[in-house]
């Protein structure tokens, strides 16, 4: 088998005579301007790509050509990092991690590589000297298709800061055709198209086709007999080849370069040429089709049975794949398996991969004939499990029936694993819902197997991801777990890579700080609090808001061009950006947004702060009450952007296709944060932390990260309302019927009568009935029940917005004290507590 290049397994560094090899390391990148001899050098390396890989001379490139010509310039860049890196932690025998998850929202790479290499200079000098459009060529690369939201966007850059802090590390997840959807708005409808990001290929990445491994599905489990000994043998009737791509992830200053290894699915037999000869010509690639579908998109569909077994073979496939290849890398490099939980930690990022257990298990004692105790201690040992999220449809269940016929051994070897877990748990006696508390299949409604549990179990450490949301797993989904095993939660509250977030989505702030903070702003996020002293200067201040009002200028721009709209970049940019859903409550905003409408239309000369609701956000296709929430947010704005009465002093803006690289655009030029979900249902947040490190003041609920955002930045600088998770439950617990209370509100019955009357959708009067319904009826997201908490929350946000000082003042606080929500701590966490993985300096 041929070695791929990012592992370098057979050249190790000439040690020195000390036995150090960090001399091998390339030296961090200095920041130092540009000069000509880097501008000439680069200048002949895209050239040389343009012509001999593109085939093409600058006067007929498009921009696309020279974005894959320069792209492929730094990554020849980048492999020389690469491999050396790579030689110095094999030679060294450092511990790995891999990190497993379904989705890596990595976004555009372009700016990331030049930023990391510390090239941004060099870079721009060499294409403009070529003529080349640097904005219009970064636009030519689109956005990697490889998420949905923060899941995906955490994992980016958590692998992101491996590479920062020299952690030997290699992401693994699949290579998806089209990803989850691009977002069309039509009428005000979402509309999901595929989203062709691969279409022409992708600059970044390399083919690894000698890195193939089989991954099996159905068939039957055999026992069969060998002398004395007796073992189950699975027999499958299904082979999907699992073939794999490397993305480099650069670390800051190009120190360090980790592999993102995707996997890409095809038949063992992609054209049956007996069958096309035949005449059957679909026929014939029947199989190619079913085994491509496992890697087209992400998330399909569950509402049907197809759908369901669609996903449970995509969660199987690429975790059979990875593991396979990780017990590859442990037996060429140390030759034995049970040193796997010293050599490699593996982190499954949420429930997704939790068929990992299993799987293990499956390949250690079928295929290496472990014994089943040694196989377990050597599982647990290895896997760590990162929880995202409370909700019960997030925490997977498969019905029996499904695994069995799609996994079978891993159905028998979950029983086992089970029956042993049981068996323990019945000898501590902790658990007060005995057997069916804390077992991994759940009898109720059906046999299903639970994977939060199974992922539970398996692991050795479970992380929570902020303060709230870790208590609130030991003292309710887990809570019987818990009790069982007592040191196995812990928290990691996520963050969030400043190097994406502040030095390339807003260079101007960037350039403000290093001014302010010094320049190793750029390497600590420790001088960042230096901002804090300048915090009641008239002249910082001042220097703050120009650098938000040209992001807002900037942002302004855009939305005329994408959507025909003017915005005003003086008036108040309130921003709701994240995933559709009920307990995001982007409803309690549009709730807001009718009340504040109807405030204006009551009293239009009335001293009122201009704002502009900016909502962006897919839902989920099969997800109707989302998809219903969008149309109502875009009939709102067709309402209230054509009112003479209010145009001027509120717009609604929602933005479609949201992705990582609108994102970059809209978070510089936010006024107002919206984190609003419902108190105990958000398990942290990311957008919140970078929002606020861009000099967003927060409005939310004491829910996930915000709780921490709030300890850090102080009360007077957030602004807070609504129920807190007990509050919530006991609401919950004592009904949801909020009728009562929506007729004590004058304000909420108006708006609920407008929304369900018709005032919003004049040419279908009952189609959001059904929303103002649930909020008065069910609310089982405490729309209703916080609505006047939002409204005097808001009501603040005005008073603070009318003292620019004061409003000044609180986003450099805000930005000074973000420095803690760093990937980079996040990162370092994991190394000391979960993974148990020492730090090299930097």
């Amino acid at each position: 088998m041929v070695n791929d290049i990012s592992n370098l397994e057979l050249v190790p560094p000439r040690r020195t005579g000390s036995g150090n090899v960090e001399s091998a390391l390339p030296a961090p990148i200095a920041d130092s301007p540009a000069n000509e001899a880097d501008i000439d050098a680069f200048k002949a390396s895209v050239l040389a790509k343009l012509t001999l890989t593109i085939g093409k001379d600058g006067g007929a490139a498009t921009p696309r050509d020279w974005f894959v010509a320069t792209a492929l310039a730094l990554r020849d860049r980048v492999i020389h990092r690469w491999l050396a890196v790579n030689r110095v932690s094999h030679a060294e025998g450092r511990k790995r991690v891999y990190y497993l998850s379904l989705e890596f929202l990595i976004g555009r790479l372009f700016a990331d590589v030049v930023e990391n290499l510390r090239m941004t200079e060099t870079v721009k000098a060499a294409l403009g000297d070529l003529g080349v459009d640097l904005d219009r060529m970064r636009r030519a690369e689109p956005d990697a298709a490889l998420g949905n939201g923060g899941l995906g966007r955490l994992a980016a850059c958590l692998m992101e800061s491996m590479a920062s802090l020299g952690i030997p590390a290699r992401g693994y997840g699949i290579r998806y055709d089209h990803g989850l959807f691009r977002q069309v708005i039509r009428d005000g409808w979402q509309m999901e198209f595929a989203e062709n990001w691969l279409s022409f290929g992708n600059p970044w990445e390399f083919a690894r086709p000698e890195f193939t491994y089989d991954i099996h599905y159905g068939g039957r489990v055999e026992t069969v007999a060998k002398g004395r000994r007796r073992y189950q043998q699975w027999v499958p009737e299904e082979t999907v080849e699992a073939v794999a791509y490397d993305t480099p992830v650069v670390g800051w200053r190009g120190r360090h370069v980790n592999p993102l290894r995707l996997w890409s699915a095809r038949a063992v037999d992609p054209l049956r040429l007996e069958v096309f000869n035949e005449g059957d010509h679909i026929g014939a690639l029947a199989q190619q089709s079913r085994a491509e579908a496992i890697s087209k998109i992400l998330y399909p569909s569950d509402n049907t049975p197809a759908g369901r077994e669609l996903r449970l073979r995509q969660e199987y496939f690429f975790v059979s794949a990875s593991l396979q290849d990780i017990l590859r890398r442990q037996m060429q490099y140390y030759g034995d398996l049970p040193s796997l939980p010293d050599r490699a930690a593996i982190q499954l990022n949420d429930t997704h991969p939790s068929i990992a257990i299993p799987e293990l298990m499956r390949l250690l004692i079928d295929i290496h004939n472990l014994p089943w105790d040694v196989a377990w201690q050597t599982t647990v040992g290895t896997f760590s499990y990162t929880n995202h999220t409370l909700l019960p449809e997030a925490l997977e269940t498969w019905p029996v029936a499904l695994f069995e016929r799609v996994l079978p051994r891993h159905l028998d070897i979950i029983y086992r694993i089970n029956a042993q877990h049981l068996e323990a748990a019945r000898e501590r006696g902790v658990v007060n819902g005995g057997d069916a508390a804390v077992s991994i299949i759940d009898e109720r409604h059906g046999r299903h197997v639970r994977m939060g549990h199974l992922a539970f179990i398996g692991s050795h450490r479970i992380n929570g991801v902020s303060a709230l949301h870790t208590k609130l797993m030991r003292e309710t989904v887990f809570a019987d777990l818990h009790r069982l095993y007592p040191d196995r939660i812990v928290n990691k509250t996520n963050g969030i890579t400043f190097r994406r977030w502040l030095h390339q989505a807003n260079p101007r702030l960037t350039r403000l700080l290093t001014e302010v903070c010094g320049k190793e702003v750029l390497d600590d996020t420790a001088a960042l609090p230096r901002l804090a002293e300048y915090a009641d200067d008239h002249g910082t201040i001042w220097r703050l808001a120009a650098v938000k009002r040209a992001n807002k200028r900037a942002l302004a721009r855009f939305v005329h061009e994408q959507m025909g709209m003017a915005i005003d970049p003086s008036a108040l940019f309130d921003v709701h950006i994240k995933r559709i859903h009920e307990y995001k409550r982007q409803l309690l905003n549009l709730l807001d947004t009718v009340a504040r409408y109807h405030a204006i239309r009551a009293a239009p000369n009335a001293d009122w702060v201009p704002r502009v609701k900016i909502f962006a956000g897919k839902a989920a296709a099969s997800y109707a009450e989302a998809k219903l929430i969008i149309k109502l947010a875009n009939d709102i704005a067709v309402i209230v952007n054509n009112d003479p009465a209010t145009r001027d002093l509120l717009r609604v803006v929602f933005l479609p296709n949201y992705n990582v690289s609108l994102a970059e655009m809209i978070i510089p030029a936010a006024d107002l944060s919206e984190q609003i979900s419902t108190a105990g249902m958000e398990a942290s947040g990311t957008g919140n932390m970078k929002l606020a490190l861009n000099g967003a003041l927060t409005i939310g609920t004491l829910d996930g990260a915000n709780i921490e955002i709030r300890e850090q930045v102080g009360d007077d600088n957030v602004f807070i309302f609504g129920l807190r998770a007990e509050g919530v439950e006991a609401r919950r617990r004592n009904g949801l019927d909020a009728s009562d209370m929506v007729a004590a509100s004058p304000e909420l019955a108006e708006v609920l009568d407008a929304i369900g009357g018709g005032a919003f959708s004049p040419d279908d009067r009952y189609r959001f009935r059904s929303i103002a319904d649930r909020v008065r009826y069910v609310d089982p997201y405490m729309v209703a029940a916080d609505f006047a908490a939002y409204r005097a929350a808001q009501a603040e946000v005005d008073v603070l917005w009318r003292r620019p000082e004061a409003w000044g003042r609180a986003c450099a606080l805000n930005i000074a004290r973000m420095g803690w929500f760093s990937a980079d701590r996040t990162i370092a966490e994991y190394a000391a507590d979960v993974w148990n993985i020492p730090l090299m300096e930097r």
